[in-house]
This record gives C-alpha cells, sequence and structure tokens, in this order.
C-alpha cells in the first residue's frame, strides 16, 4: 500500500478529495491539515519520484483543478516531487513554514497566473521593440504582477508570466486576443489558468 505523501501545494485549511490521474500512478487526491494550512497530496510508493512529462503534467492538471473549486481562492503551489514519508514529516514542513505560507496565500488570494508568448513569423516586418512597449503596455495594466521576459530564441518579442485578478481574467482574455487579432506577423501562445510559480517563493528545509 502507498504511504508516502506526494505534496501538489498548499491551501487555507480546507477538507476535500477527488478522483484524478495524478502522479506517479496515484487516483485519489485529499488534503492534510496542519493548523490553518492543508496540503494537497496524493499517496505514492516514493520519496523520490522519477520526473517525467507525463507526471509533470499531472502535477499541474491536479493544481488546475483545485484552483478550479469554488472553495478555493489561493493556491502556492510546490515543485514537482516534494514527497514525504509520512504526515508527521509533511506536518513538520507546514509548521516550520506555517508564517511564509499564510503570507504567500494572502499575497496570490483570489489570482491565477497566465503565460503569454509573442513569436515573430519568419519574415516578419515590425518593430519589436515597439511591439513589446505596446502589448506589454496593456497586458500590464490588467496584471498584478509579472515576470521578466526570458527571450531565449530570436523569433520571441515577448515572453511574460503574469499575476491576474480571477475578476480581472474576462479583459485580460479580451486584450490578448486583440492582440492576436491586431498583429498578422505574431504568433500569440497564451497558457494558463496555472498555478501561481513565478509568483511565490518558498523554501522547505526540512527532512523529508
Amino acid at each position: 500500500m502507498s504511504s508516502n505523501r506526494y505534496v501538489y501545494g498548499v491551501v487555507e485549511e480546507n477538507d476535500f478529495e477527488f478522483d484524478a490521474d495524478a502522479v506517479a500512478g496515484a487516483d485519489r487526491v485529499y488534503t492534510v491539515d496542519y493548523r490553518t494550512l492543508s496540503a494537497v497530496v496524493s499517496d505514492i510508493d516514493t520519496t523520490d519520484p522519477e520526473r517525467t512529462d507525463e507526471d509533470s503534467k499531472a502535477h499541474d492538471e491536479v493544481l488546475r483543478q483545485v484552483l478550479e473549486r469554488n472553495d478555493v481562492s489561493a493556491v502556492v503551489p510546490m515543485q514537482f516531487g516534494m514527497a514525504f514519508k509520512d504526515n508527521r514529516a509533511l506536518k513538520t514542513v507546514l509548521r516550520s513554514a506555517r508564517r511564509a505560507f499564510t503570507k504567500a496565500l494572502r499575497e496570490v488570494d483570489g489570482h491565477v497566473e497566465l503565460g503569454v508568448k509573442l513569436v515573430a513569423d519568419e519574415d516578419a516586418d515590425l518593430s519589436r521593440e515597439d511591439v513589446r512597449d505596446d502589448v506589454g503596455s496593456r497586458l500590464s495594466e490588467l496584471a498584478e504582477s509579472e515576470t521578466d521576459d526570458d527571450l531565449f530564441s530570436d523569433r520571441l518579442v515577448l515572453n511574460r508570466s503574469y499575476l491576474v485578478a480571477v475578476d480581472d481574467r474576462e479583459a485580460f482574455d479580451e486584450t490578448v486576443a486583440d492582440v492576436r487579432e491586431e498583429y498578422d506577423d505574431l504568433t500569440v501562445q497564451y497558457t494558463g489558468p496555472w498555478a501561481p510559480y513565478n509568483f511565490v517563493d518558498i523554501h522547505i528545509g526540512a527532512q523529508r
């Protein structure tokens, strides 16, 4: 029987479970509580799961399902691979990082992460700086925070993640749609909603 706790993220105290195609073959997701926090977990056979494409997608999909719940307004995501031998070890982590988790949950409450990439077509005739300034300023107005560009390809014009309030999501969607329509020489890659990986920074230093 699987006995290790694989952790997807942390939410405010909650009690739920649901069936899912989860990490390492797990098929059930549920919560483990410590005071005002709940860890979202599955039971798996190891404390060192192998990172495969399938399990990476499963990790993100579980977090997406958590975010879509009506009784969850914020989740602090854990990076892939955080697993603990039992509830006691997990609760030790929740206790030691409780203040940081609580602060992060407050900061991202009611927000999701959205990703936008603008890729120039091969023969695009445009000023990339002007495009980046135009689109960047329009999206920034609708976001609480954003990441800096990581232009790892010559064709990338803009590559940012945005922390967007759920109430502003429709306006953000519409702005991205407008950009897609206005710029014929660009391919717009729009992803999310994701858990806010790029907007929380909690380092876990407890034994697993």
